[in-house]
């Protein structure tokens, strides 16, 4: 789904856009798009950080990881 929006941009912006890209609208889209999953990996790689030095969620980690070995090769 998309909507209209309106936006002011720099003179030098749009110059830069119009330069690169034939369609303003998706060119912008992508940027955006682009920024977007940068700033999600960036969260995650630090979540995934959090957690390796965090000794509550590691001894918790270690508790499942022998649970799920328990009983397989039986």
């Amino acid at each position: 789904m998309s909507k209209k929006v309106s936006i002011t941009l720099d003179n030098e912006i749009l110059d830069f856009v119009d330069r690169l890209a034939s369609n303003r609208s998706s060119f912008i889209n992508d940027v955006l798009w682009k920024e977007q999953q940068r700033i999600f990996m960036k969260e995650l790689e630090d979540a995934y950080k959090d957690q390796v030095n965090d000794p509550e969620f590691q001894e918790e980690i270690s508790v499942w990881d022998v649970t799920v070995g328990d009983g397989l090769n039986a």
